[in-house]
């Protein structure tokens, strides 16, 4: 028990340390440099992504029969 107190003592010791030295600001400097770099790229989400394309695959759907529909109106004014 004496044991897990000096290990979270330690811990919390190794945390604070870590959080006032130039290590942490190195990594926010460094999340702000890949958020720029991506926000140029232009991305989206996985997320977004998957929207979009499930959208694209309603309209290529209501595309087709649409399409089909067309080609059976055009078929039935060519017979009569």
């Amino acid at each position: 028990m004496k044991d897990t107190r000096l290990l979270d003592e330690l811990g919390a010791r190794i945390s604070e340390v870590l959080a006032n030295s130039p290590v942490r600001d190195f990594e926010k400097n460094l999340k702000a440099l890949f958020a720029a770099t991506f926000d140029r790229f232009d991305l989206v989400t996985r997320e977004d992504f998957e929207a979009q394309r499930r959208v694209l695959e309603r309209t290529r759907a209501q595309l087709a029969a649409l399409e089909a529909r067309l080609a059976e109106l055009e078929s039935g004014r060519t017979r009569g």
